[in-house]
Formats: C-alpha cells, sequence, structure tokens
C-alpha cells in the first residue's frame, strides 16, 4: 500500500507559538536560542557518527576487497532513526532544560554636538 502524500507524517507536529515564545514572550529570541541549541546537538550527533564508523574503515584500495559491511550500515540506520536535533531543541527548549541569557544592552554614548 503506497502512503497517501496527502496525510501528515507521524514526525511532523503542529508547535502553538505562544508555547515557544518562552518567558520573555520574544519568538525570534526563542527560535535564536533553538537554533543555536539545535547545531549543538548536530555537531555532537555527527562527531559520534564519525567515531562509530571510523571503527570499520579500511585502508585498503582495492576494490576487489571493499565489501558491504552490515555493522556499518545498521549503524548508519540507528543514526537515520534517530529524533533529528531540532525537535530535540525544541523539546528541551519547552520543557526549560536550556540555559540563555541576554546581556544587558550597552548605552551608546552620543557627541554632545548632536543635541
Amino acid at each position: 500500500m503506497k502512503p497517501n502524500p496527502n496525510t501528515p507524517s507521524s514526525s511532523i507536529i503542529t508547535r502553538n507559538v505562544a508555547d515557544i515564545t518562552g518567558d520573555n514572550g520574544n519568538v525570534y529570541e526563542a527560535i535564536a536560542v533553538i537554533s543555536k541549541r539545535a547545531n549543538q546537538l548536530s555537531v555532537k550527533l555527527k562527531e559520534e557518527l564519525n567515531d562509530r564508523l571510523a571503527e570499520f574503515a579500511s585502508t585498503v584500495d582495492n576494490l576487489e576487497e571493499v565489501f558491504e559491511n552490515r555493522e556499518q550500515i545498521e549503524v548508519s540506520k540507528q543514526y537515520e532513526r534517530m529524533p533529528k536535533p531540532t525537535s530535540l531543541a525544541i523539546e528541551e527548549f519547552l520543557q526549560g532544560k536550556i540555559y540563555y541569557s541576554t546581556p544587558e544592552p550597552e548605552e551608546i554614548p552620543v557627541p554632545r554636538e548632536l543635541f
């Protein structure tokens, strides 16, 4: 049976903007925080995946000796099935697990001749 293209995937979740705005009510700041956390998670996951796949690396350049490594494929599939970093970051943000601070804006001195 073919999947219906009009049916949303189970990985698609509609989010309420009011939930994402955070404590200060600024949706843009909340999205910036979530995106930075998603990037951190993405880098971490990529490093873990590369470390695990490095175990299977072969120094042989002979095409006859290159073969399909089922363990390597299983590791790759495992990482493909994991939740995406953006989804993880949104959940962390909504649960209040992300600490961030906004520095106070500095006062810019205005020359007297502009008054």
